[in-house]
């Protein structure tokens, strides 16, 4: 099986060779790197010099273990034991492959921020019809509107083998992720002292692709439709956000709307963007946060820093056990230490910084972006004064029988005050996720706000 997806692979290849153009990312013989020497989405197929990294050998199987009722995975790792655990007092030793948020947990918290280092498996795979996409995409795809937009693209991952940090970036807001989720999940901002109210939602997002009434042959400027309710708690309960979130953000900015249940009104909510407020977030992300980093590209100047190897959160199936409850996992300024994991992969770096005509909260981020998934999975934050204010960590799955490498758990710590929020929690939903679910357009209306949101 594997050796006849490798030819379908391979053939896909071909074909987008024979139909490249002058607007081509990178050159065919580049391209024809991927499935050789690199993996079908980009990163080096080969193992790091100690072997401390592996080969990707094709990530996991859908077979890899078993489904529970819930849907909940088991964990493939759950007889592994930690390498080692960096702690406060032995940070030095390992700080080249350290972040400096990561060093700054470590020495905000040196009683109880540790990270527990796996070892590394390379997880991730996706279907081989997202395989041959991308292929096409790295001679066919490029940027468009001074890169704030895409041009002659498909389903995910534009540029395999970026050249610039912008189409890396761009990489991470289109990865895959299934094309049409529906899922469960809680929120919490915590107190300094841990205590805290869960925030529950009913989250939908649908690729345009991915709609029943899609046409092919006019699919408009949205890259994506994403729609959430708010179910708990009571005053809270009702309140809607949609968004529309365009390819060429230039030529249509991100359209956004609100359904606040209290008034019964639906509004344009232009501020779900950059550093607007985020809705239910008590001030403790900003529009751009969520999902590490999302919508337009344009308020930064965005540089490859080149790529390095870093303990990075991976294969979390342990802090998403449906055995946990939401109070086993949430605690006093960080998560319980004793459950996310830790691995050594390969990142590309990229540095954000402000330009100068424009405003945000954030004047410089530093993002890691995982080789094998194109997903952020460490973001650090600094304000105007250039002093490191909030750092993000997002704790990637493989949901193996979807072939989805999934981002489902992501904290935003603030460094100055001692607080943090996450999000994608679903250890006590009993019905965590749909993938795959079907909708139509107009499920993504302003109009179709006020019936979802009714209590």
């Amino acid at each position: 099986m594997k050796t006849k997806a490798l030819l379908r692979f391979k053939l896909a290849i071909a074909i987008a060779l024979l139909a490249s153009n002058t607007h081509a990312a990178v050159t065919a013989g580049e391209a024809a790197k991927l499935g050789s020497t690199l993996t079908p989405i980009g990163a080096e197929k080969a193992g790091n010099a100690d072997g401390s990294i592996g080969p990707w050998n094709g990530g996991f199987s859908k077979n890899t273990g078993e489904i529970g009722v819930n849907g909940a995975l088991s964990d493939p790792f759950a007889n592994e034991k930690p390498l080692f655990t960096i702690t406060a007092q032995n940070a030095a030793q390992y700080q080249e492959k350290l972040t400096p948020g990561q060093l700054a947990m470590l020495r905000r918290y040196p009683e109880s921020y540790r990270m527990q280092v796996y070892p590394s498996h390379r997880s991730a795979s996706l279907p081989d019809s997202v395989y041959k996409a991308i292929a096409a995409n790295a001679i066919n795809s490029h940027l468009i509107s001074g890169g704030n937009g895409l041009d002659n693209f498909d389903i995910a991952i534009p540029f395999p083998i970026p050249q610039s940090g912008l189409e890396v970036i761009w990489n991470h807001l289109t990865r895959y992720r299934g094309g049409s989720v529906r899922r469960n999940h809680v929120q919490a901002t915590p107190l300094a002292d841990g205590t805290f109210m869960p925030v529950y939602f009913d989250q939908q997002f649908t690729y345009r692709d991915q709609l029943k009434d899609f046409d092919p042959k006019n699919p408009g400027n949205v890259l994506f439709y994403y729609k959430q309710l708010v179910t708990a708690p009571a005053r809270l309960a009702g309140d809607v956000v949609l968004v529309h979130e365009t390819l060429d953000q230039v030529k249509e900015p991100r359209m956004a709307w609100v359904y606040n249940a209290g008034q019964r009104r639906v509004r344009r909510a232009p501020q779900i963007a950059y550093d607007g407020p985020y809705p239910a977030s008590d001030g403790q992300r900003v529009a751009d946060n969520l999902d590490m980093f999302n919508g337009a590209p344009d308020r930064y100047d965005w540089k490859l820093l080149g790529k390095k190897e870093i303990y990075i959160p991976y294969n979390n199936y342990k802090l998403d056990s449906p055995q946990l409850k939401y109070s086993d996992v949430v605690k006093a300024g960080h998560l319980n230490a004793d459950l996310p994991r830790y691995e050594l992969h390969r990142t590309w770096v990229v540095e954000a910084t402000l330009k100068p005509d424009q405003r945000h909260i954030y004047a410089k981020r530093v993002l890691y972006v995982d080789e094998d998934t194109w997903q952020i999975v460490l973001a650090d934050h600094y304000d105007a004064r250039n002093i490191l204010w909030r750092v993000a960590e997002g704790f990637m799955t493989q949901i193996y029988d979807k072939q989805i490498p999934w981002l489902g758990v992501e904290a935003l710590y603030d460094l100055i005050n001692g607080r943090y929020i996450v999000s994608g929690l679903r250890n006590e939903e009993e019905k965590p996720m749909e993938i795959g679910f079907k909708a139509l357009g107009a499920d993504y209306t302003p109009a179709a706000l006020r019936s979802a949101g009714v209590r």
